[in-house]
């Protein structure tokens, strides 16, 4: 009846398998097979009870988010599940893998559900600026209770199989999903068991009917760290239509809501996001059917903040390291700060009790630069100086095994400089990891000009394997993210020579969407790092400096350009920054003007903009969606935007490329001038995304 959706009688059960590689996505043919398969079914006088389920890794993972934005076509998925859920049949969902999305809403539709173990169930759809559209803001509270449906839904993260027996999502669970949806669709019938519609059940909406704060509370603390976003809390009103409205209604809301979403900003940005993240893994230039090298274990040369914060990473994997350090009390050290991060982590609920004595046990702590003879990949993260990092790849050769991929995780130096160090330049890359390591989710992998194409396999590869996003750059000084990051870092600096202050920036900055701003994030980081660097490079930087001479180093001192009380993170304006600002403008006989928030937000945004314009000019980047991917998952980039690039295409190439030409002109900084190709775009009305639809078609 179908490619893709099978029909088959085994007796008196009618098994549906979905059978469309690679995740089962409710096409348009998936919900026509389904449809089809169901009506005869439904019709066959010889069949008593239904089953659906899927063929290959999954069931039903989601919605086939292709289509979005495009005319729909027949059968819509609320046709389908009204047909399913009106079933004089019972039908029973047998899940595997996950049912994500509208496949979970398929499943809510069955009057039964079981699953595999291993299965995890959720409605992510808020992950892509949307709400679940075909009932399942309606359905789910029915079945876990409004409490349940807010985290998974408004939070938009999976749940296992053994949650969702025990708060009644599933029935049973199962050894395989055929076979055990099979077995227990035969159960219902001998035992004549009635038909379980969801919409027509409100027993687990009682509690919150007769008390609302039950559920206002559950959406308060999953809405806290939802800042400038839309979707969480346009699912929460959803999900407070199932207690407040009868169902049909609630659908009716729920639909209103996706359909607003649907077309808004905010999802196109996160849609975006979602696929440029799945692009950033293609490698731009590596001949088809590379193979990565095997990596089963990791050396980490460097036991510090970033070493053990990447041994972390790969021991969350499951992943066996050798973590390398010049002494045993450097690597004591950083052993002991691993096992607190874990011990903390399982306090708090966020791994299991047991999991920080599994995952040390898997880092084998060595003193010497020789233990890394087993390792199959090679990460240095050690002082972030040219000399230091060329010493360790010199000794290397010596004892990495033949085939080891050496990676260098630096986020400035010339890895092209470092390859020379060793006899086997083909296997050097870089692999910048961002802090702290073990949480930050980017990771640049720097290609140099002899790397293998099968070692930077590798290292996308291993980076997808521990959970990073990883985003291939070529070398240039600071590569992408911290290359742009300078520009952004000038203005600031030069916006306080004009008047600004750091609260007034750091504002625009944070209501932008961006965690912190340039100034808060140089206290974090420590105001004496630049210092020290710029007195080594003979640079000045009066306000800095003169910052750093009266001890205001930052977070660390209580003082730098805020001040932060009683041992407090949160910044406070403090009036002597403000005094040294004037003081300094006096000594350079400049005078303060009033610099409005649009010119700050221009001068932090779009400089950066333009510097991405050369970076892909210059084949740094591949595509303009790595360098949003790049700032998305390793600078706090508000996914609602979308990254730099998209956003620039919303605001207009044009529009940009003026805006730096007149402060060029303002400022005296030939530096701001656009860049040739961000030139050549807004002269033509083009934009960044028409390059990856250019290199596409070729």
């Amino acid at each position: 009846m179908s490619e893709v959706v099978k029909l088959e009688r085994h007796d008196v059960i009618a098994i549906v398998t979905v059978d469309s590689p690679p995740v089962n996505a409710l096409s348009a043919a998936v919900r026509g097979g389904i449809f089809e398969c169901m009506k005869t079914a439904i019709a066959d006088p010889e069949v008593k009870a239904i089953v659906l389920t899927c063929g290959g890794r999954t069931f039903i993972a989601g919605a086939d988010i292709t289509e979005f934005g495009k005319p729909p076509k027949p059968p819509g998925l609320a046709e389908v599940l009204v047909l399913m859920e009106n079933s004089p049949k019972p039908i029973v969902a047998a899940i595997h893998g996950t049912a994500l999305g509208g496949g979970l809403e398929v499943a809510l539709a069955c009057h039964y559900r079981v699953a595999v173990k291993e299965a995890r169930l959720g409605l992510p759809e808020v992950k892509l600026g949307l709400l679940p559209g075909a009932g399942g803001t309606q359905r789910l509270p029915r079945a876990v209770g409004p409490e349940l449906a807010v985290k998974m839904i408004v939070g938009g993260d999976p749940i296992s199989a053994a949650e969702a027996l025990k708060n009644g999502l599933i029935e049973e669970i199962v050894e395989g999903p055929a076979s055990g949806g099979e077995a227990f669709a035969r159960k219902l019938v001998s035992e004549k068991r009635p038909l379980r519609r969801l919409r027509d059940d409100d027993s687990k909406l009682a509690a919150a009917k007769a008390d609302i704060s039950i559920f206002t509370n559950a959406v308060a603390a999953m809405t806290k760290k939802a800042r400038g976003l839309e979707a969480p809390f346009a699912a929460a009103d959803a999900v407070r239509a199932a207690i407040e409205l009868p169902f049909d209604e609630g659908l009716k809301k729920e639909r209103e809501g996706f359909l607003k979403l649907v077309s808004s900003d905010q999802s196109k940005a996160q849609r975006y996001a979602f696929f440029a993240e799945r692009e950033a893994s293609k490698i731009a230039g590596v001949p088809d059917g590379t193979k990565p090298r095997k990596v089963d274990r990791v050396a980490i040369i460097g036991a510090g903040t970033m070493g053990g914060g990447i041994a972390m990473s790969f021991a969350n994997a499951g992943i066996p390291v050798t973590l390398i350090e010049t002494t045993d009390e450097a690597l004591k050290r950083g052993m002991g700060i691993m096992q607190k991060n874990w011990e903390a982590t399982a306090a708090r609920g966020g791994i299991p009790a047991d999991a920080p004595a599994k995952r040390m046990a898997l880092i084998d702590g060595k003193v010497g630069l020789e233990n890394v003879k087993d390792a199959d990949l090679v990460i240095e993260a050690v002082f972030e100086t040219m000399a230091v990092k060329k010493e360790v790849f010199g000794k290397l050769d010596q004892f990495a095994k033949p085939g080891a991929v050496l990676a260098s995780n630096t986020s400035y130096l010339n890895i092209d400089e470092i390859a020379k160090e060793t006899k086997r330049p083909q296997d050097v890359l870089g692999m910048h990891f961002f802090s702290p390591a073990n949480v930050m989710k980017l990771c640049e992998i720097v290609r140099a000009d002899k790397t293998a194409p099968d070692a930077l396999s590798t290292a996308v590869a291993i980076s997808r394997k521990i959970a990073k996003v990883p985003a291939v750059v070529g070398v240039c000084d600071g590569f992408v993210g911290n290359r742009m990051l300078a520009q952004r870092g000038k203005q600031s600096e030069k916006l306080l020579f004009e008047g600004a202050l750091p609260q007034q920036v750091d504002a625009v900055v944070t209501k932008f969407g961006m965690p912190m701003g340039p100034f808060a994030m140089s206290d974090l980081a420590g105001l004496d790092i630049g210092w020290r660097s710029r007195k080594d490079r003979g640079i000045k930087s009066e306000i800095a400096d003169a910052l750093c001479e009266a001890g205001r180093f930052g977070q660390k001192t209580g003082k730098g350009y805020y001040k932060y009380e009683g041992g407090s993170r949160s910044p406070l304006s403090d009036p002597d920054v403000e005094k040294v600002i004037d003081e300094t403008l006096q000594k350079l006989g400049k005078k303060r003007r009033t610099v409005s928030d649009e010119e700050i937000l221009e001068r932090m945004m779009y400089p950066m903009i333009n510097e991405g314009a050369r970076i892909l000019e210059e084949g740094i980047a591949a595509r303009p969606s790595d360098i949003d991917v790049i700032w998305l998952y390793g600078y706090g980039w508000p996914i609602y935007r979308g990254g730099p690039m998209f956003w620039a295409d919303s605001v207009g190439l044009k529009h940009i490329a003026d805006r730096l030409s007149h402060y060029a002109k303002e400022t005296n900084d030939p530096s701001l001038e656009p860049a040739p190709l961000l030139k050549r775009l807004a002269a033509e009305g083009k934009t960044f995304a028409s390059l990856a639809e250019k290199s596409k078609a070729a």
